[in-house]
C-alpha cells in the first residue's frame, strides 16, 4: 500500500506562546507543522521540542510581509512536503503609541505586519487549496487568523493596531463568504485578554499573578480551540470565535 502524502499545517508567526502551541498541537495529529518567523535561529527550540515529542516540524525564514517570500514559501512546502491544509495567521505587531506621537512609518510598518501579511499569506494558500480535487468530506482546507480586543474596538494609544487588526476581520469575512462555497474554512479568533507568555510576566507583574486563578489565557488551550475549528465538519462551521479568561470584563 503507497504511504499516504504529508499533510502540512502552516504556522505563520509562530513565536514561543501562542504560535508555538498551535504548532505543537497540529503536529500531535500528525501533521507537518511548518513553522514561519523571520528569523530561523529563534524557531530552532520549538522544533526541537516538536521532534522530541515525536512530531515532524520544519522551520522556514520567511518575512510575511515580503509577496516573493511568501509565494515562494507556499511553492516550497506544496512542492517538498505536502498540501498545505491549515495555515494559521499569528502575527500581532501591538506597539501602542498616541496618536499625537505616531509616525507614518511605524503606522505603515504595523498595518503591513498585521493586516496586509495577512493578505498575502491567505491569498497564497486559498489559491493552492481551491484548485485542489473537492474530498468527498466538501472540506479543501482551514485558514485561521488569529485577532485581538482592538479587531473589535479601537482604544486609546492604538490607532495603528486598531486599524490593521479590524482590517484583518473584514479580510477574513470576505474570504470566508468567498471561499465558503469552494470548501475553504475561514476563521477569525478574537484573543481578548493577557496570555500567558515571558512578556506578560516581565511587564505585568500583577496580571501574571492572576494565572494560578485562571485570569489568563493558557496557550495551551488557545491551540486546542484552533483544532477544534480545524476538526469541525461543514455543516456546523464556526467563522468568529473569541476567546477570554472567565474573569475578563468585555
Amino acid at each position: 500500500m503507497a504511504a499516504m502524502q504529508p499533510r502540512a499545517a502552516l504556522i505563520v508567526g509562530a513565536g514561543d506562546a501562542t504560535g508555538g502551541a498551535i504548532a505543537r498541537r497540529f503536529a500531535r495529529e500528525g501533521y507537518v507543522a511548518c513553522v514561519t518567523r523571520r528569523s530561523l535561529d529563534k524557531l530552532q527550540p520549538l522544533v526541537a521540542q516538536i521532534t522530541g515529542d515525536g512530531g515532524v516540524a520544519q522551520a522556514f525564514a520567511c518575512d510575511a510581509r515580503k509577496e516573493e517570500e511568501v509565494v515562494a514559501l507556499v511553492e516550497r512546502i506544496e512542492s517538498t512536503i505536502g498540501p498545505i491544509e491549515v495555515m494559521v495567521f499569528n502575527i500581532g505587531a501591538n506597539v501602542p503609541e498616541s496618536i499625537l506621537k505616531e509616525t507614518a512609518r511605524k503606522y505603515f510598518k504595523v498595518w503591513e505586519m498585521a493586516c496586509f501579511s495577512g493578505f498575502l499569506n491567505g491569498r497564497e494558500v486559498a489559491r493552492r487549496m481551491v484548485a485542489r480535487d473537492m474530498p468527498a468530506s466538501g472540506h479543501r482546507g482551514t485558514i485561521i487568523f488569529t485577532g485581538a480586543t482592538a479587531s473589535l474596538r479601537g482604544a486609546a494609544n492604538f490607532g495603528a493596531f486598531s486599524g490593521a487588526k479590524m482590517a484583518l476581520r473584514a479580510l477574513a469575512q470576505s474570504m470566508a463568504r468567498e471561499l465558503g462555497p469552494q470548501g475553504v474554512h475561514v476563521a477569525h479568533v478574537v484573543v481578548d485578554g493577557a496570555i500567558d507568555t515571558e512578556f506578560i510576566r516581565s511587564n505585568f507583574p500583577e496580571r501574571y499573578a492572576l494565572k494560578a486563578q485562571d485570569g489568563i489565557l493558557n496557550p495551551d488551550h488557545i491551540a486546542d480551540s484552533y483544532w477544534m475549528l480545524h476538526a469541525q465538519p461543514r455543516d456546523a462551521w464556526t467563522h468568529e470565535l473569541d476567546l477570554r479568561p472567565w474573569s475578563e470584563k468585555f
